[in-house]
């Protein structure tokens, strides 16, 4: 396909959801193996499940670039401790978005680097490289003596017979160091695509002016390896295109005079010292990716606004905000001053849902600057959640036990020092309903100490009675019309006060003795409360 059509096709792709699989061993590299002393918040693992936050990146990810992609999904998983990341992204964006010449050019650039070799680039300034072995120093030695003897072998024909001994020797050399060599095969040569293309940007009309002076340092500095790092591509073009008459050629040189071994190791010494070169390079071109993916993003949902992160402690305003995986989803509004949220409702209501969708808004607004509402704003928070407990069956955790320990770990972040927002749902499922509610309201009332907001999705609604002072009681319900079950997904302020359980076992199709027994006895249990109450 020539440039022009892949532009086209380009074009045409641009900004939407993507179809292609997502390998996230592949793409969750950078962020597993970067410093992360430097964010305010890492976003937890179990944080990130809870919210389905890996779906979440696969709608907010547009990027064009393997680089890119990468990058998203570590700004996804980091909380900045300013707004720096952020204020670079608008910049960019405004740029590019009066630029749109240059956005398009920049594009095309970027679509060179979409070979998943390009995900180890990665790796080059964040990992260890193969060490020296001890016995390197013969390496050198056997180069040496091979060109010596290969010009002595014009003058005398008889060290030829010495040439052909010491090539079997160095060819076992040589393939010992092929296994080196393969590791460093695909990830080498992206590096040298990927400084090009930065050149290339770097020197963009209106770009130029933008470019810090270490980026540009950083590029010359790559540029001066270009020549030991084009073996590398050599490696793979013998691989693909040269016919099997060459490449014995080209190997029987390489073997006679150790040129792979001699050159991965200087390589790899220059790389090792020029590590904050790759990585600047690198996050140069992941800005650029993510700052267009997030514009793209933009023009792509229904509606979304700038979040204010205000100095004000213990208030949350979400405002017609929606959850952006769910196809014409409800939007639901909330004000939060100086208290937490307690939502009840019965399943499928929408009330998990909702906290879901203030916890992924609240991670879009610090890392992306972008939530997905009419207005949103909170301060400066970190996140954790409570949400999707299982029982752990290789470490023969029950479900309880995980829960202990999982909340454990939010009392703990709760006297941190930070600000924190606590997402949970159905506190203690695994425990008899007296010692649930009992330790719920506990719970509940320690998180929400300080500046702390919590939001928990409760079935009892003696909790929420237990917890109304400290709380603002919100709740989703269902309404039977017909026979038939429908749901608004609206909140709506205060306790839940009329439930249907019992009438949706008999929709369906539940014995009558059934449904009447528990009829009887949840009215009895009810009479029991009330008069135990007064």
């Amino acid at each position: 396909m020539s440039r022009r059509k892949q532009f086209d096709q380009l074009k045409a792709d641009f900004g939407k959801i993507k179809t292609d699989t997502f390998d996230f061993s592949k793409i969750e590299r950078f962020f597993l193996l970067g410093d992360k002393r430097k964010f305010y918040q890492v976003i937890q693992d179990r944080t990130f499940q809870d919210l389905d936050m890996g779906e979440v990146f696969m709608f907010i990810d547009r990027t064009i670039s393997r680089i890119g992609q990468q990058f998203l999904y570590s700004v996804l998983r980091t909380i900045p401790g300013n707004s720096k990341r952020c204020d670079k992204f608008e910049e960019i964006i405004n740029v590019l978005n009066a630029n749109p010449e240059i956005r398009d050019q920049i594009m095309l650039e970027l679509s060179l680097l979409t070979n998943k070799d390009a995900y180890y680039i990665s790796s080059l300034f964040l990992e260890n490289h193969i060490p020296k072995p001890n016995w390197y120093w013969i390496i050198p030695v056997l180069s040496l003596i091979s060109f010596s003897s290969v010009l002595a072998s014009f003058l005398f024909p008889k060290i030829l017979i010495f040439l052909v001994l010491l090539l079997m020797v160095n060819f076992g050399v040589h393939y010992w160091n092929k296994i080196n060599l393969y590791k460093y095969s695909g990830s080498i040569p992206q590096l040298l695509l990927l400084n090009q293309i930065a050149g290339r940007i770097a020197k963009l009309p209106v770009m130029s002016s933008r470019v810090s002076p270490e980026v540009s340092d950083s590029i010359r500095a790559i540029n001066g390896l270009g020549m030991q790092m084009s073996l590398f591509k050599l490696e793979v073009k013998l691989q693909s295109e040269i016919g099997l008459a060459v490449e014995y050629l080209v190997e029987l040189v390489k073997a006679l005079f150790l040129i792979e071994p001699l050159v991965l190791y200087n390589v790899l010494k220059e790389l090792d010292s020029k590590r904050s070169e790759v990585q600047q390079v690198y996050e140069f071109i992941g800005e650029l990716d993510v700052a267009m993916s997030i514009s793209f993003l933009r023009n792509d949902v229904p509606y979304f606004c700038f979040p204010k992160l205000t100095s004000q402690k213990k208030r949350i305003t979400a405002t017609e905000v929606y959850h952006p995986l769910i196809y014409q989803s409800i939007p639901n509004s909330i004000d939060l001053n100086e208290r937490s949220a307690l939502l009840t409702g019965s399943n499928m209501s929408g009330k998990t849902t909702f906290i879901r969708t203030i916890g992924i808004n609240a991670i879009t607004a610090q890392t992306i600057n972008t939530c997905f509402a009419e207005e949103f704003n909170s301060p400066v928070l970190k996140i954790h959640s409570a949400v999707r407990i299982s029982d752990d069956l290789l470490s023969e955790k029950s479900y309880y036990f995980e829960e202990v320990l999982t909340v454990k770990y939010l009392l703990e972040e709760s006297t941190s020092g930070f600000q924190n927002l606590f997402l949970l749902d159905e506190l203690f499922k695994g425990t008899n309903t007296v010692e649930r509610i009992a330790s719920g309201k506990a719970v509940l009332a320690y998180l929400d100490k300080g500046p702390n907001i919590v939001f928990v999705a409760t079935h009892d609604l003696e909790l929420a009675e237990l917890l109304e002072n400290k709380f603002s009681l919100y709740h989703f319900t269902e309404v039977v019309q017909d026979g038939a079950i429908a749901f608004d997904y609206k909140i709506k302020t205060g306790n839940l006060r009329n439930t249907n359980a019992i009438r949706i076992l008999e929709l369906n199709g539940y014995p009558r003795e059934v449904t009447d027994e528990a009829t009887i006895l949840a009215n009895r249990i009810y009479n029991i409360k009330k008069a135990a109450s007064r």
